[in-house]
C-alpha cells in the first residue's frame, strides 16, 4: 500500500471530523503529552527525533484518551448498566480509571499472564478484574460473554470507532507540536492507535509518512497486509504485551490498508535493546510496545533520512520492575559494562588476593566472586574463580583479561 488517501469505503469509517469532535470531550481531562527532542539518540538515529510522551499520561499509556472518549458517549441507562472489557492491561487501567471518575461499574477480563503492574494498578483503579485463557483473544471472547449475559456495555480495546477518534488525538497534537514533522513511527497491536493518528494526519497533511511497527512474535497487521485480508496468528508471546495482539480489528484493518506507509517489526533483542536505550540515554521509561518504534529505527528497518524530521509514539510505560531489572543487565552485558570470567588457578593460600588485586589494578570492579572445584573441568590441583565485574565496556573487559593471561591465570568468559 501507498499510504495516500483513497475514497471512502462503503462502510463508514471514523473521520478527522470524529477524531477533532473526541479531542473537545476529553481536553482538560487527558493530558496533552509533549513532543521533546531524543538529543541523546542522535548517534543512534540518522534523523531528527522527537518523542511523544504517552507515558506520562494518568494511567501510564495512551489509551486514557479511546478510553474516555468511548465511556463519555454511554447513555445515562448504559452507565447504569456497566460496562464490561478486554485487556493485557493499559486499555484495562484507562478504563478502570475514567469509569471510576464517572460513577460506571468496569468489569476488566484479563489475560492470565498478564504483567502484575498492570493487574494491581486495574484493581487500584476500581474495576472488578477476572482472567481468563493465555491471550487477548481469549479474554475478549469471555468479555463477550459477559456482555451478552450480563448486559453490560462492551468497551474494546482498539476496535471501536470511538476509541479510534480517542486515539487520533496525538496525531492532531503532532501536528500542532512541530510544523515540519516528515515521518510518524507508531506501534501496531489492534490498530486503534495507528489508524487514529493516521486519519489525524493524512487528512491534513498526506505527505507525511505513517510507519507501523509490531514485535516480530506477533506480527498481525503486516501478515494480514501481506495476505490482503485479515490473518490471525496462532500466538503472540512478546515482551511488547501491549501490542501482542493475534488478530489486527474489522475496523482498523482497512484504516491501516488506506493510511498507512509500511509496516515493519522488530524482535524481542532489539525491542529489550530500545527499552535499555531509552531509560539509559533520554531517562524515560518505556514498555516493551512502547519502544518498538525506537527499535525499528535503530536497527535501521525504516526508510529514515537524515533530512527526516520524525516523531515516535511512545506509547506507554507500564513495565514490571522487574523486567526492567533483567533488561539493564541485559543491555549492560551486551555493552560489555558487566561481564562473568572464569579464572583458573592453582588452589594454593594467596592466589584469591593477587587475582583480586590484579583486577582492581586493571580498574574493574567485582560484584560477585565463588570458587568451583568438584564442578569445574580442570585438575584438582587447581581451583575455578568465577568474577562478575563491573567495567567500562568491551574493550575494558579485554583488558582485564589480558593482565590476567600474561600472569599465567587461565581465563574465559562466560
Amino acid at each position: 500500500m501507498s499510504g495516500t488517501v483513497a475514497a471512502p469505503d462503503a462502510i463508514a469509517m471514523p473521520t478527522l471530523a470524529d477524531v477533532q469532535r473526541a479531542r473537545e470531550l476529553i481536553r482538560g481531562t487527558v493530558v496533552r503529552t509533549p513532543l521533546v527532542p531524543a538529543l541523546a539518540l542522535r548517534d543512534r538515529v540518522p534523523a531528527p527525533l522527537f518523542l511523544k510522551l504517552e507515558n506520562l499520561q494518568r494511567t501510564g499509556s495512551f489509551k486514557d484518551r479511546g478510553a474516555l472518549n468511548r465511556l463519555l458517549a454511554l447513555t445515562t441507562e448504559e452507565r447504569s448498566r456497566g460496562v464490561v472489557t478486554a485487556s493485557a492491561g493499559n486499555h484495562a487501567q484507562a478504563v478502570a480509571y475514567h469509569g471510576a471518575r464517572l460513577g460506571i461499574p468496569v468489569q476488566v477480563v484479563m489475560p492470565e499472564h498478564t504483567p502484575l503492574i498492570k493487574v494491581s494498578n486495574t484493581r487500584r483503579f476500581g474495576a472488578e478484574v477476572h482472567f481468563h485463557g493465555a491471550t487477548l483473544d481469549e479474554a475478549i471472547t469471555e468479555a463477550k460473554r459477559l456482555e451478552r449475559e450480563e448486559s453490560r456495555v462492551l468497551v474494546h480495546a482498539f476496535d471501536d470507532d470511538r476509541v479510534i477518534a480517542g486515539q487520533g488525538t496525538i496525531g492532531l497534537e503532532l501536528l500542532e507540536q512541530h510544523a515540519d514533522l516528515t515521518a510518524v513511527v507508531v506501534p501496531i497491536g489492534g490498530g486503534g492507535l495507528i489508524s487514529g493518528i493516521a486519519i489525524a494526519i493524512k487528512e491534513q497533511r498526506p505527505s507525511v509518512r505513517i510507519f507501523g511497527v509490531e514485535a516480530a512474535a506477533a506480527p498481525s497487521a503486516l501478515a494480514s497486509r501481506t495476505a490482503g485480508h485479515i490473518v490471525k496468528l496462532e500466538s503472540a508471546d512478546t515482551l511488547a504485551d501491549g501490542i501482542a495482539v493475534k488478530r489486527v480489528g474489522e475496523r482498523t484493518f482497512p484504516l491501516i490498508e488506506r493510511y498507512v506507509d509500511d509496516i515493519v517489526s522488530v524482535d524481542e533483542d532489539e525491542i529489550a535493546m530500545a527499552i535499555h536505550l531509552l531509560l539509559e540515554h533520554e531517562k524515560v521509561l518505556a514498555e516493551g510496545a512502547g519502544a518498538v518504534p525506537l527499535a525499528a529505527l535503530v536497527a535501521d528497518k525504516l526508510p529514515i533520512a537524515k533530512e527526516d524530521v520524525t516523531a515516535m509514539v511512545l506509547s506507554g510505560g507500564n513495565i514490571d520492575v522487574n523486567m526492567v531489572e533483567r533488561i539493564i543487565a541485559r543491555g549492560l552485558v551486551t555493552d560489555g559494562r558487566l561481564a562473568m570470567l572464569a579464572i583458573t588457578v592453582p588452589d594454593r593460600p594467596g592466589n584469591l588476593a593477587r587475582v583480586t588485586a590484579l583486577v582492581a589494578a586493571a580498574g574493574a570492579n567485582v560484584l560477585q566472586l565463588s570458587h568451583a572445584r568438584a564442578f569445574a573441568d580442570i585438575s584438582v590441583r587447581d581451583v575455578e574463580i568465577v568474577m562478575q565485574l563491573e567495567t567500562r565496556g568491551a574493550e575494558h573487559v579485554r583488558e582485564v583479561v589480558r593482565a590476567l593471561e600474561q600472569h599465567g591465570f587461565g581465563v574465559r568468559r562466560q
